[in-house]
């Protein structure tokens, strides 16, 4: 089959092959035909080492398609079934899944470090344990979330990550008050999915900050009450808050130095959220006296910090409400033979979210 394969990390480009085999079929998993896959900024990030991922493997974890079979013990999906793909599946029998913090469970990164695909006889592996960009891929049953067949394959391929990640960061991590301030920084299709989050909640403004026009345009379309370029965010903290600070901050980069500038204008007693995944080695440096008497509240959100698959139904629901735009999320629609034309496009900032149709 088909599939999209970086052979080596620091490698900008890759390589369309014909004769990747997805492996790794038995009892608990199923196969599935990917119909759509979103292209998100941490498949740029693993594809130049910033976030760690073993080499040669084939990016996207944002997708969506059909169960062509399924394993012994799998009981709840069957052929034909439409279905989500979820990267961070919870186990529901660890100590966070115990405590409701289902989000936090480790047991698909376990399978992380085992090779989804092969070809010639190498191992290939697949990004977060998964590997969208591809015409089929095997997974364990859990990362296969069932979806209502009125949700457009593209539509739930960003349901799968960016979209839950960045209205989970509002809505669960922060649980943004109504009448509040609030700063987005960054605003690609996860940082866009927080300003809506932000409006869901009744946030009076809402500033998004972003170095590419393009971007903060958009986000005025989805709920922004102002977009600034970085620089002009000094002044915009001025006009909004008399210069005190903003209620919330979002950090939705992954760099200490915007988790700083975050930090920076966020009010005392206010709170930071960080979105953005970033590098081990990235260090941000707070001082123990501000930590102490700024008394900031420092909030990280992994995958929209709360349980993925009750998300999942909230956005799909708020969606059906015309409550949230998912639609016009989706900026530019390529197949798989135009992925490095959607690299370029992440990489510049041009689109939003770009919709591989497999």
């Amino acid at each position: 089959m088909r599939a999209a394969v970086l052979h080596e990390i620091g490698q900008d480009k890759l390589e369309i092959l014909d004769d990747v085999e997805a492996v790794g079929f038995g009892p608990g998993r199923v196969r599935i035909r990917i119909r759509a896959t979103g292209l998100c900024h941490s498949d740029l990030s693993a594809m130049s080492g910033v976030l760690p991922q073993p080499a040669p493997f084939v990016p996207g974890h944002e997708g969506a398609g059909e169960v062509v079979e399924v394993g012994e013990n799998v009981r709840h999906l069957k052929a034909g079934d439409r279905v989500v793909v979820c990267w961070l599946p919870a186990c529901g029998a660890c100590a966070a899944c115990k405590r409701g913090q289902t989000q936090l469970c480790l047991a698909g990164f376990m399978n992380a470090g085992t090779p989804n695909f092969k070809r010639a006889g190498q191992d290939v592996f697949g990004f977060a344990g998964t590997g969208t960009f591809t015409e089929e891929v095997v997974v364990d049953a859990g990362c296969a979330v069932p979806i209502p067949d009125d949700v457009p394959f593209d539509i739930a391929a960003l349901i799968g990550c960016g979209v839950t990640t960045g209205l989970g960061a509002a809505l669960n991590t922060a649980d943004l008050t109504a009448g509040s301030s609030v700063a987005v920084i960054g605003c690609g299709g996860v940082g866009i999915s927080t300003v809506q989050g932000a409006r869901l909640r009744g946030a009076a403004e809402i500033v998004a900050v972003d170095p590419v026009e393009a971007r903060r345009e958009a986000a005025l379309r989805f709920g922004a009450t102002r977009a600034v370029a970085p620089e002009e965010l000094a002044d915009a903290k001025q006009q909004v808050t008399a210069g005190e600070g903003f209620d919330y901050v979002f950090e939705v980069v992954g760099r200490s130095a915007t988790a700083r500038t975050a930090y920076e204008n966020t009010r005392r007693g206010g709170t930071l959220v960080v979105v953005g995944a970033g590098a081990l080695d990235d260090h941000l440096r707070l001082s123990m006296f501000e930590l102490f008497f700024d008394e900031k509240r420092i909030l990280p959100s992994l995958y929209g910090g709360g349980d993925v698959l009750r998300s999942y139904e909230r956005t799909i629901a708020l969606w059906r409400a015309g409550r949230i735009d998912l639609e016009g999320l989706i900026t530019h629609r390529v197949p798989l033979s135009g992925i490095d034309e959607a690299l370029e496009q992440m990489r510049t900032g041009t689109a939003l979210r770009t919709c591989i149709e497999i």
